[in-house]
């Protein structure tokens, strides 16, 4: 059962990068950046590294998301880009992440009551975490930080061309979108 949860997982952090890379609206492509995230969580506990899925979803779908929402929401363009940005807001284009969404929370609540086991922690140093990350997991780290890199210049390019188009009086119309 664990093979088919996995495979599901994958195939929504798949689908949800490509759809973050794709998408015109920068919001939009952050959300589906998010949602690959989560997903990747889920597969990094899937297999046997709960530690790595948790980093995954504090570090980069917690702290590092909000980071990018701040630049997103520091491209302001003026009146022009809440114009445009209210004719992108319609509720049509909630539907693909919060279907994803869904699947994700129902995989996780599954995968939590699948489990008989009692999770233990203790407290470890911060030297142990560096010696689980950089050596067992060190694939897992540089593979999101090479998802954080391309969503970070996505986001650099998308935003850059908005302005170069707001300073020079370019408007986008229904076709542009």
């Amino acid at each position: 059962m664990n093979l088919i949860l996995f495979y599901l997982a994958a195939a929504i952090s798949l689908g949800s990068t490509i759809m973050a890379v794709t998408r015109y609206n920068p919001s939009h492509g952050l959300i589906y950046l998010i949602i690959s995230l989560l997903a990747s969580a889920i597969i990094f506990y899937l297999l046997g590294a709960p530690f790595a899925a948790v980093l995954e979803i504090v570090i980069y779908a917690g702290a590092i998301m909000v980071l990018f929402v701040f630049v997103i929401m520091m491209l302001n363009l003026g009146a022009r880009g809440d114009e445009t940005e209210h004719r992108w807001l319609n509720p049509a284009m909630w539907i693909g992440p919060s279907v994803l969404c869904v699947l994700l929370l129902g995989e996780v609540v599954y995968i939590l009551l699948q489990t008989q086991q009692t999770l233990t922690g203790a407290a470890i140093s911060p030297k142990a975490v560096g010696l689980e990350l950089f050596g067992p997991y060190v694939l897992a780290v540089e593979i999101s930080s090479m998802l954080l890199l391309a969503g970070l210049v996505g986001g650099y390019h998308l935003g850059r061309r908005f302005l170069v188009d707001a300073r020079s009086g370019w408007v986008p119309d229904e076709a542009d979108q």
